[in-house]
């Protein structure tokens, strides 16, 4: 028997019509999680033809990272896009960036996976877009910054032990000039002035680089414009729209014009 006093309450209660005393209980135990997981009595249920997708925390990549980082596994996002590319339900991508960076490869791989989607796709900056984190926030077709969060652009770093010859050094400017190009390809900045941004020196304790807020990283071209989730929602609902008339007007009387 179940000692939870909020089940016994709805289950002394009469069903309503065609609702078993066990289905109450069920939806009772249910509103109670939701308090003590969320702080609310109703959650938020509609079907929705918008795949959110949040990237927070550090983009963990080939090793796992401590229990007490918050991270986005990049070997949990490829199949989320996979499914909402597959899924016809699911007409646009709304990507929600909070992240301080992380694993590059891992980090070039989600940005390569949401730029190659054929579906619609608008990014939002939140907090923060650090660091690999540019390189994903440029990857949507449209993207937004919030007018308080930030972005480091700073070079390519290597953690542990690191042999100085020259191939290594090599590796490491190969692996920045592929993040140059992704940026520069997928944003309006030019490489001349994100190289600048990245080599700048005496604005980053300890490090070179740059930060850039809002409004400047629209003025650099690094994103499109300064908003938030509202804008976003409304720009990808254009997006859709005109996708769907773009998808009607190709099929006239079942025969499709090429």
């Amino acid at each position: 028997m179940n000692d939870n006093p909020y089940v016994k309450l709805t289950s002394e209660q009469p069903p309503g019509p065609g609702v078993s005393p066990m289905e109450e209980a069920r939806r009772a135990n249910a509103a109670v999680e939701a308090v003590v997981q969320l702080g609310q009595t109703a959650v938020p249920q509609a079907e929705s033809n918008v795949f959110c997708l949040t990237i927070i925390g550090q983009v963990e990549g080939h090793m796992i990272l401590p229990p007490q980082n918050k991270t986005t596994k990049y070997e949990h996002i490829i199949p989320q896009l996979v499914a909402a590319e597959q899924n016809p339900k699911i007409e646009g991508i709304l990507i929600i960036l909070n992240t301080v960076g992380g694993d590059v490869e891992a980090g070039l791989a989600i940005a390569e996976m949401i730029a190659s989607l054929s579906k619609p796709k608008v990014g939002i900056v939140l907090g923060g877009g650090h660091s690999i984190g540019g390189p994903i926030a440029v990857s949507a077709d449209y993207t937004y910054i919030a007018e308080t969060a930030t972005m480091t652009i700073h070079p390519i770093r290597l953690n542990g032990l690191i042999i100085g010859v020259p191939q290594t050094f090599e590796y490491l400017e190969k692996m920045q000039e592929r993040v140059v190009g992704f940026v520069t390809r997928h944003s309006r900045i030019t490489e001349d002035k994100f190289k600048e941004l990245m080599n700048k020196t005496g604005e980053l304790n300890r490090d070179i680089g740059t930060t850039v807020i809002g409004e400047d990283a629209v003025k650099h071209g690094l994103i499109d414009a300064v908003g938030g989730l509202g804008d976003a929602m409304r720009h990808l609902n254009q997006m859709i729209m005109e996708r769907r008339g773009v998808q009607s007007g190709n099929v006239l009387g079942g025969v499709r014009v090429q």
